[in-house]
């Protein structure tokens, strides 16, 4: 009845969930889902384990409001998690358009899904990354300097942020299986999923690398995304709990000398390390500039 990529998507997502992402049996989880082809096979995937996984799965999608399509992609998604039995809900934001523009709208995303999972219950926050979004920001990193804490990108399991929703995780039970493998899955399973056309504007970086680098890595290395994934897991590993400085250029320490002064709450410095440093709203005038990953 399966098809090899279907049973392979299905194995890595419950061993992931029975090993490194494990939640406990009677937990709430929440999916994010964009209407995307990643997500919605994280959405069919996650109905399909719930029950033996003794899951309860809440699905929620967030419009950023940048794209007049992304309510209707939503009511696809909605209509799709309803008919496998996974309540589903949504969030209206309204980013602006202008600089980081990615930055942040995933820094509303992840406030959004953080109350929305307060609203269900949950403990934890289920993503579709998989192991090429991995490699792929191990490059970006890469190319923004980044050193070992750095490139220890996109854990299986991980702590959301300082959430004012209380304490959450994120989960990627997806995160051993290639790109590919969810793509059969949703064409297996006829599930419907919308395309996001910003994910081939070639202003972002992410897509650059995506569409321009990563396939020429691939053909000077056909494993160049598992080398990636075991670096980044390596790194993992030898992390531990010690702690790594970083050298700073004098540019860097001049833009973070202006972010101290300014106090905006829109830039973003890039660190080495894989750090991003931001103006933290809460935090006291002494100590305004807090630190965060670029998932």
């Amino acid at each position: 009845m399966k098809s090899g990529a279907v049973a392979s998507l299905l194995t890595v997502a419950q061993r992931s969930l029975d090993g490194e992402t494990k939640l406990e049996r009677g937990s709430v989880l929440l999916a994010a889902v964009s209407g995307g082809p990643d997500s919605m096979a994280l959405l069919h995937v996650l109905s399909r384990l719930a029950s033996p996984l003794g899951l309860a799965i809440h699905a929620h999608g967030v419009d950023h409001g940048l794209r007049p399509a992304a309510s209707r992609e939503l009511d696809v998604a909605e209509a799709f998690s309803l008919s496998v039995s996974v309540p589903f809900s949504r969030t209206q934001l309204a980013i602006e358009f202008g600089g980081n523009l990615q930055a942040r709208a995933r820094e509303g995303r992840y406030a959004a899904l953080a109350k929305a999972a307060h609203n269900v219950g949950a403990r934890a926050i289920a993503t579709a990354h998989h192991a090429d979004d991995r490699a792929e920001t191990v490059v970006m990193r890469l190319l923004r300097g980044a050193g070992p804490q750095g490139l220890a990108a996109l854990l299986p399991r991980s702590r959301l942020g300082d959430s004012t929703e209380g304490e959450l995780e994120l989960v990627r039970p997806l995160l051993r299986a290639r790109r590919e493998a969810l793509h059969a899955h949703v064409a297996r399973h006829a599930v419907p999923f919308s395309t996001d056309p910003s994910n081939r504007d070639p202003r972002f970086l992410r897509v650059r690398v995506r569409h321009d680098v990563m396939p020429l890595l691939e053909l000077l290395s056909p494993s160049i995304v598992d080398h990636l994934v075991a670096l980044a897991d390596q790194l993992v590993s030898a992390r531990g709990s010690e702690t790594t400085s970083f050298p700073m250029p004098r540019s860097t320490q001049v833009a973070l000398a202006e972010l101290a002064r300014t106090r905006s709450k829109t830039a973003r410095v890039w660190l080495p390390g894989g750090l991003v440093a931001a103006v933290d709203p809460k935090a006291r005038p002494t100590a305004d500039v807090a630190l965060e990953e670029d998932p």
